[in-house]
């Protein structure tokens, strides 16, 4: 049987993108999301709890995100999970976790991008890339 790695997330950006431009002119951006869950304990209580995900964006999705997406902006990504590994200067191995969005839709409510939707996995995406379109791997020294 096949493994299914989907993930979906409604956030506010936590900062602007980061975006940089990899061998080739392939855009690559990367930003903080936070999602937060409420919810109530046994005393009636109201807890928030706040997670914060690595999102990863590449070519069109990452170019529109530079234009259009700054921190606070309420957006729906969809996409899957990448774990990465690397050795700092010292020698120690290091891991992240980044979500990769094949999938973008802005939710805030600005009359000139309300409902709008980029999707980078369904043959529909900005600039004609997909989800096949299999980018690089980012390099574990970029400043970001």
């Amino acid at each position: 049987m096949r493994g299914v790695n989907r993930v979906m997330l409604i956030g506010n950006l936590g900062k602007d993108p980061d975006v940089q431009y990899l061998e080739g002119n392939i855009a690559v951006a990367k930003f903080s999301l936070a999602t937060t869950e409420t919810y109530k304990d046994r005393t009636g209580k109201l807890i928030s709890q706040t997670e914060w995900h690595t999102v990863v964006l590449w070519r069109g999705l990452a170019e529109l995100a530079q234009k259009y997406l700054h921190k606070g902006s309420l957006v729906y990504i969809e996409g899957r999970l990448r774990t990465r590994s690397w050795e700092d200067k010292e020698g120690n191995k290091k891991f992240a976790t980044e979500v990769v969005g094949d999938n973008l839709i802005m939710l805030d409510k600005r009359n000139d991008l309300h409902g709008q939707g980029f999707n980078g996995g369904h043959g529909e995406g900005l600039e004609g890339f997909t989800g096949e379109d299999a980018p690089p791997e980012p390099n574990p020294d970029l400043p970001f």
